[in-house]
């Protein structure tokens, strides 16, 4: 089918359109398109920084066991787009989501999306990516099979579409609640939709997925009156379809409920071509979407963009960045993923759905969900406490703590989303998140309350073999899978929680956790010089091989090659272990160098971005090339992380080595190029490794400014010579979080050569819970 002339025109002038945001500013280096190849699980849509709203393209639905590629919708490799859905997670290894789908059309409606493989053979189209446009907030298309231009913008709550139509053409529109993310038979379990008025559609639905029973619910607002519409549902096999309402045909239903609906509108053939669309969710009820559409209250595209573009360019201007060009793209990409979740799930008014499936009204807070927390508090969380105002790293804080007041089991959340528990991971990572954020002087949190929920949540004996942890002192594998990341997971949380408690005052607290976090001793095997399970009768399970990875195995998406390296809080307890300085640097040194087949971990979708055994594709790996500092080698962490980031990022669509999970794999990169990074969140300490941008001024919180400057350094120049901070010559291989609120110039002395002097004292080396031998 050809492009008539005057459309292609248009789209050449649309996408020919200067970007909303202004050339060199912050917002106009991202490119979206990092991470929506490969495995990365990014999407290229509109939202605003922590939105609730993700309003994105999707490519591709497919059921769950084949979804894993689509986990965030779309995917770069792909052709044709099915429509644009309202909700996303960014880099997620697992998925869900899509929600209400909306596909712009002319001509013969056809209410199945049809076959990829088959144009025409439904209501999705082939797009071409030269005919694709993205920035923050801001995504457009051609749709070649419609003719139509789509261009999408979003406020925290209301996506608004734009679609234009070719001349003459009828404008009409599917709206598909049966489609979703990691699909399968049954998925809806109920569904309603809702024409209020010529202008106004409200519905919602319930699903059974990720977060079993999450309901969300939106109000659509149409520029244009409905002409014409068909409400159906497509269920088949209904046994009880109880008694006929008015009207005999789809065209005469004004609602229409069921588990499979679907919706065709039509809006005649409008003089301009033009029709908008405005969707705003709710988690609590159809009312309070359509409260939630007065966040935008007009019809101005143009300026609801430039809205979505002045809001990411202030939230990335908290780091000003001078590098080269891709280098400067990525960390400003890296900057956008992290800002995109925790995401709010807050109606206007206040009102919020909890872990309970039951509403609830924020005071003092904006309630916000979607916290991966057992990728997100390595990194990410510590890197906006550096970048986000207080509040709202309290808001986060806060929300966790009300979410363990909603929780039917008294705990903090695990893996949440638009309120709900889904229970993935391993791990109470909502503790160091917490903790973190208490000990860096966060205000607006209620200390005993957050307390309370930590400790509850590590003694709550059901979950994941914490009775036995407890009693025994590791988690038996005979008892409880992946027992040996368990435990070494849940001693550092422990600690996080002692740290807090000691600085709180409660020392009987502190003490009974100072001691817990030891526990990761009790599955180090000295002989071997690896973590390894342990059965409930204390013997090491057997027979052991180091490589063997598999789900519900002695470790979580990893193997002892990955895992046996975490104890961030005592890592001069495994210097001890492993037999001092060189028995550390040996050992992080044959997990870069070891040969791999790649056939080892292939069986292992999350086991990605190797280099060796070391696999910067799942978060276990991330600390590792910092843990030379430990041992008095900081030159030999300079040069992994110049390995590290030459081979697992880029400036293109498949630019991340593995899922970006919720922007944690992106913090470690914003982190890893101001040359610093959290090995262990709670210490208020950043290990120091070396800087890949030219000069980074963190705009602080505070109002106060932090410099990073790298002097001479290039490609023959990869190792740090000498460090000064404020002008005075540093010996420490670590920086301080009050070293950095106080604002100042850290400034590198970058050279060809190792300075194997720097660092290598005891005393200059990062926090540790137990001191160094030597």
């Amino acid at each position: 089918m050809g492009i008539r002339p005057f459309v292609a025109l248009f789209t050449a002038t649309l996408l020919a359109a200067a970007q909303a945001a202004p050339t060199g500013s912050p917002a106009a280096a991202v490119n979206v398109f990092i991470g929506t190849g490969g495995d990365g699980h990014t999407f290229p849509g509109a939202s605003r920084p922590f939105g609730m709203v993700q309003l994105s393209p999707d490519t591709q639905v497919r059921h769950f066991r084949q979804s894993y590629p689509w986990a965030a919708g779309y995917r770069y490799e792909d052709n044709s787009i099915l429509g644009f859905s309202h909700t996303h997670f960014s880099g997620s290894g697992h998925s869900d989501l899509g929600d209400i789908l909306l596909m712009p059309y002319s001509g013969e409606t056809k209410l199945e999306p049809g076959y990829p493989e088959r144009p025409f053979s439904g209501y999705r189209s082939r797009f071409r990516h030269e005919d694709e446009r993205a920035e923050p907030g801001y995504y457009a298309v051609r749709l070649q099979d419609h003719e139509v231009d789509v261009e999408l913008t979003s406020s925290e709550r209301v996506g608004l579409h734009r679609y234009r139509y070719a001349k003459g053409a009828q404008a009409k529109l599917v709206l598909d609640l049966r489609q979703s993310i990691y699909d399968y038979a049954g998925k809806n379990l109920w569904s309603s939709l809702r024409l209020r008025d010529s202008t106004t559609v409200t519905g919602m639905r319930i699903t059974r997925g990720w977060a079993p029973g999450r309901q969300v619910y939106f109000a659509m607002r149409l520029s244009r009156p409905i002409s014409g519409h068909i409400l159906l549902n497509r269920e088949e096999g209904v046994e009880y379809k109880g008694f006929a309402g008015p009207g005999k045909t789809p065209g005469d239903k004004v609602q229409v409920e069921g588990k499979a609906l679907v919706a065709a509108l039509d809006f005649g053939t409008p003089e301009d071509g033009t029709l908008l669309v405005k969707v705003a969710l709710s988690g609590v009820s159809e009312d309070g979407a359509l409260a939630n559409l007065d966040e935008m209250p007009g019809w101005d595209f143009d300026a609801e963009r430039q809205r979505a573009s002045t809001a990411w360019n202030e939230a990335l201007s908290a780091v000003a960045i001078e590098a080269p060009a891709d280098m400067r793209s990525m960390v400003y990409t890296s900057l956008y993923h992290a800002m995109l979740a925790p995401s709010l799930f807050m109606d206007r008014d206040g009102k919020y759905r909890g872990p309970d499936n039951q509403v609830h009204q924020a005071k003092g807070f904006r309630y916000h969900s979607t916290f991966s927390l057992w990728d997100t508090y390595r990194a990410l969380h510590p890197l906006l406490t550096l970048v986000q105002p207080e509040q709202r790293n309290a808001d986060f804080v806060n929300s966790l703590v009300a979410s363990r007041q909603h929780s039917p089991y008294g705990i903090l959340p695990v893996w949440a989303f638009h309120g709900m528990e889904t229970w993935c991971m391993i791990g109470y990572h909502a503790v160091p998140v917490i903790a973190d954020a208490y000990m860096k002087g966060i205000k607006g949190v209620n200390a005993d309350e957050a307390l309370a929920a930590m400790v509850a949540s590590a003694d709550y004996g059901a979950y994941g073999g914490l009775e036995h942890y407890k009693k025994l002192g590791y988690v038996p594998i005979d008892l409880e899978p992946e027992a040996a990341s368990k435990t070494v997971e849940y001693a550092f949380d422990d600690w996080t929680i002692a740290r807090m408690a000691e600085k709180m005052g409660k020392k009987d607290v502190a003490a009974r956790f100072y001691r817990r976090a030891q526990n990761y001793r009790n599955v180090f095997d000295t002989k071997t010089g690896f973590v390894r399970a342990r059965k409930s009768t204390g013997e090491f399970r057997e027979p052991f091989n180091p490589v063997q990875s598999n789900f519900g195995s002695d470790y979580t998406e990893g193997s002892a090659w990955q895992y046996s390296w975490y104890m961030p809080h005592d890592n001069a307890g495994l210097v001890g272990m492993l037999g001092g300085d060189t028995g550390l640097q040996s050992k992080i040194d044959q997990v870069f160098d070891a040969k791999v087949d790649d056939k080892v971990y292939a069986h292992m979708e999350d086991i990605s971005g190797l280099i060796g055994h070391y696999a910067h594709g799942n978060e276990p790996s991330h600390h590792v090339a910092y843990l030379y500092n430990y041992a008095g080698a900081p030159w030999k962490t300079q040069a992994r992380l110049a390995q590290i980031v030459a081979s697992q990022y880029h400036n293109k669509p498949d630019g991340l080595a593995g899922n970006d999970d919720l922007g944690q794999m992106s913090a470690w990169l914003a982190f890893t190029a101001l040359g610093f990074y959290p090995v262990a969140p709670g210490s208020n300490e950043y290990v120091i490794g070396r800087p890949f941008v030219d000069k980074a001024t963190l705009n602080l919180p505070n109002g106060k400014r932090f410099t990073i400057r790298a002097e001479q350094m290039s490609a023959t120049n990869p190792y740090v010579g000498s460090v000064t901070l404020n002008g005075k010559p540093l010996a420490r291989t670590f920086l301080r979080h009050e070293d950095i609120m106080a604002g100042g110039e850290l400034v590198f002395r970058m050279q060809a050569g190792p300075n194997k002097e720097w660092g290598r004292e005891a005393g200059a080396r990062p926090y540790s819970q137990t001191g160094y031998q030597q």
